[in-house]
């Protein structure tokens, strides 16, 4: 991995094919967005690996350990050459500060990744012919209810 300075909170980080961003369930909060490659977001489970995303050029990944301080959920690993911009958590909101629209495109974007999951979700139920019922409790669940 090579690193370099752009800002106090932004760094550019260049990574080689396979190699490792950041581990499922690290504590840091950084923001990547891609600038160069592909990075692959992986889950483990008790069956193997899963793969949940691919992320492109333009595209940001980070994002749930920034907003909401958790642990990372996966893992993030380059596909090929890849170059990233680095925002610090302190850098974020510079950012924005900096450039209001950068906000705007985020939630467009994360707006777009919760339609598609939701997508995929019925297209499993169709698919599995699930109980409607237990469906309807996952997402009485995703809805923040306990």
């Amino acid at each position: 991995m090579k690193v370099e300075s752009r800002f106090e909170h932004e760094l550019i980080e260049e990574f080689e094919d396979g190699e490792c961003i950041f581990e499922e369930g690290a504590s840091d909060r950084d923001l990547y967005i891609v600038q160069e490659g592909r990075i692959q977001i992986r889950k483990k489970t008790p069956h193997g690996m899963v793969d949940l995303a691919e992320f492109k050029k333009g595209d940001f990944f980070g994002d749930m350990s920034l907003l909401q301080s958790f642990p990372r959920y996966a893992g993030a690993y380059a596909k090929g050459e890849t170059r990233l911009l680095v925002l610090k958590p302190a850098g974020f909101l510079l950012k924005i500060r900096r450039d209001p629209t950068f906000a705007f495109e985020m939630l467009q974007q994360m707006s777009y990744r919760v339609k598609m999951s939701n997508d995929r979700l019925f297209e499993l139920v169709n698919q599995f012919n699930l109980p409607i019922e237990e469906v309807q409790k996952i997402l009485h669940k995703l809805g923040g209810a306990v």
